[in-house]
């Protein structure tokens, strides 16, 4: 087959003045490109690459492969940006890999993502949405349990999420949410902080998905509130260490999955995803956030190091993610 690869890459990012140190977290290295690149190829497929932005759609229209294997993030502030690759393929009649434009509108969407998960019975913090300063002064606050966790209402990989997130008091609530709704021209969200185990868990497949590994993230030096934060991730090997399979109990365990499942369903996601809880003292995992399009860099992607943790190689976690968009879209040969 004639697979397309579409992505955005940091090295080539527009540059403005004024964008926060992470505002390209989200896009990918050159070096993930050229492994992904190779593991489909290993296959047997003729890769081609499609870029993003004004590119891909250069690209694709010139080539229009069989199949696109999509992690393209999407371009500008905007909310829906990761729609933009998949809704370009669905307007010319191109399948892809992954969820589509309303999935992925939907999943960076943090609040609106944890409303439907709340309506299918996970567990969520409780949370209120800010879009300006004075709001915290409507009577709400009033009564909202401190500690609090601060993060912007639409972004990926980390954007946002720092040690200094987890905040204790109303000041300082006020002082970087001042900040941070400058800095990321979005609203941010603000829910209660969860102190518990950090975990993370891969899925892959349709109809249904199957879990490939569930990780818990532990700080390699005692922490009382650890933030898997911006500053940990970039930083990771010396700041944490990755448990898989997470050693929580079996009753825990069955909890997450079947919060995974639940949540995979009424977001209608498909082929691939990862998602993030937090598991309480009373063994309640809260939903924090689902990535539809998980970072798939060969060395620090934590949807990788779980599964190549379990003993599957990169090139295995990229070939049954590929098998499983084929698979959906009915173009076994």
């Amino acid at each position: 087959m004639k697979i397309g690869l579409s992505y955005d890459v940091k090295q080539t990012a527009p540059q403005a003045a004024g964008l926060p140190d992470d505002a390209f977290e989200e896009y990918d290295s050159v070096e993930t490109i050229d492994a992904l690149a190779a593991a489909i190829g290993s296959l047997g497929h003729e890769v081609i690459r499609l870029g993003g932005g004004v590119s891909f759609l250069r690209n694709v229209l010139a080539c229009r492969p069989d199949l696109v294997f999509n992690i393209a993030e999407g371009l500008g502030n905007y909310r829906s940006r990761e729609s933009q690759v998949p809704a370009v393929l669905e307007m010319l009649d191109i399948p892809y890999s992954g969820s589509d434009p309303l999935t992925l509108a939907l999943c960076l969407e943090k609040p609106l993502a944890k409303q439907l998960v709340a309506a299918a019975g996970v567990a969520v913090p409780r949370g209120i949405v800010v879009g300006d300063v004075a709001e915290l002064d409507s009577p709400e606050w009033k009564e909202f349990p401190f500690p609090v966790f601060v993060k912007p209402a639409h972004e990926g990989s980390s954007k946002g999420i720092r040690n200094a997130s987890r905040i204790d008091n109303p000041q300082r609530l006020r002082e970087l949410l001042s900040a941070h709704l400058t800095l990321y021209r979005q609203p941010m969200l603000v829910e209660e902080y969860i102190a518990g185990d950090e975990v993370t868990v891969g899925l892959i497949g349709n109809n249904p998905p199957r879990i490939t590994g569930i990780m818990r993230v532990l700080p390699q030096k005692p922490a009382q509130d650890f933030v898997y934060s911006l500053e940990v991730k970039r930083n990771w090997r010396e700041e944490v260490r990755y448990e898989v399979p997470a050693r929580l109990g079996d009753s825990i365990l069955q909890r997450i999955e079947a919060a995974c499942l639940a949540a995979w369903s009424v977001l209608g996601i498909r082929d691939l995803a990862r998602m993030d809880f937090r598991v309480a003292c009373d063994g309640t995992p809260y939903f924090l956030e689902v990535n539809p399009l998980p970072g798939l860099n060969p060395q620090s992607g934590d949807y990788v190091i779980m599964e190549q943790a379990i003993g599957h190689p990169y090139d295995k976690l990229i070939a049954d993610i590929l098998t499983a968009a084929i698979r959906r879209c009915g173009l076994e040969s």
